[in-house]
């Protein structure tokens, strides 16, 4: 099925409480949102996304039968562009770097207002990221496995950033996409690729999540 139905952002809500996904069904009742299914278990949300092949999922965490972060990563598996927002009530670092790492398009509170959800469920069907940048910074900072970040000194890298991979990491920290940073920095998704590449290099790092934290650890975003 595809995702886009009469034009409306297609969504499917996975939740095991009936009341918070009748609570999200009404809040996501507008023009160009139609929820098209509901889950109460992981198991049930990657089943239905894999027949209905929503645009997003609003995924809860704690679910029976597979758990929302479990789920994330099966959904990976499947031949469907479904982006997956994880919406919980935990305040959580291991979720919110579980859920980076395993691909999640956005991370966001259950006390989210209604006008900030809908925002969220449009930048992430766009191709965007959303998780709150305070929120993100503030986790990555109380991380208990690393000391209290040093002051920025280039002689920490094996290699300085450029000014150009410095805008490249800022926005992936803030939680954009290759096509969000892409877009901000008026460059094509391929080169943004390639700046990443290079800037996992210079941090010896291997992916997104470890980036964004070295880069708070070293003092190279505030």
């Amino acid at each position: 099925m595809s995702n886009v139905l009469s034009d409306k952002i297609t969504v499917l809500v996975a939740d095991d409480h009936p009341m918070v996904r009748e609570g999200l069904r009404s809040m996501l009742t507008a023009p160009d949102v139609q929820v098209i299914g509901e889950a109460g278990s992981g198991r049930e949300a990657v089943s239905l996304i894999e027949r209905l092949a929503p645009a997003v999922a609003l995924m809860d965490i704690r679910m029976p039968d597979m758990d929302g972060l479990d789920a994330l990563q099966a959904i990976n598996n499947l031949n469907v562009a479904t982006r997956v927002i994880i919406i919980t009530t935990y305040r959580s670092t291991a979720y919110l770097l579980r859920a980076l790492a395993g691909g999640a398009a956005g991370f966001v509170l259950k006390d989210i207002p209604r006008d900030e959800l809908l925002a969220t469920v449009r930048a992430v069907a766009g191709g965007e990221s959303r998780v709150d940048r305070e929120f993100l910074q503030n986790v990555l900072r109380d991380l208990d496995d690393f000391p209290e970040r040093p002051p920025h000194d280039d002689s920490a890298l094996p290699e300085s950033l450029t000014p150009r991979e410095m805008d490249v990491l800022h926005l992936l920290v803030e939680g954009l996409t290759n096509q969000g940073i892409a877009q901000a920095l008026t460059l094509s998704p391929g080169t943004v690729k390639s700046y990443l590449q290079t800037i996992f290099q210079k941090l010896n790092v291997s992916d997104r999540t470890q980036a964004a934290v070295k880069a708070i650890r070293l003092g190279l975003v505030k």
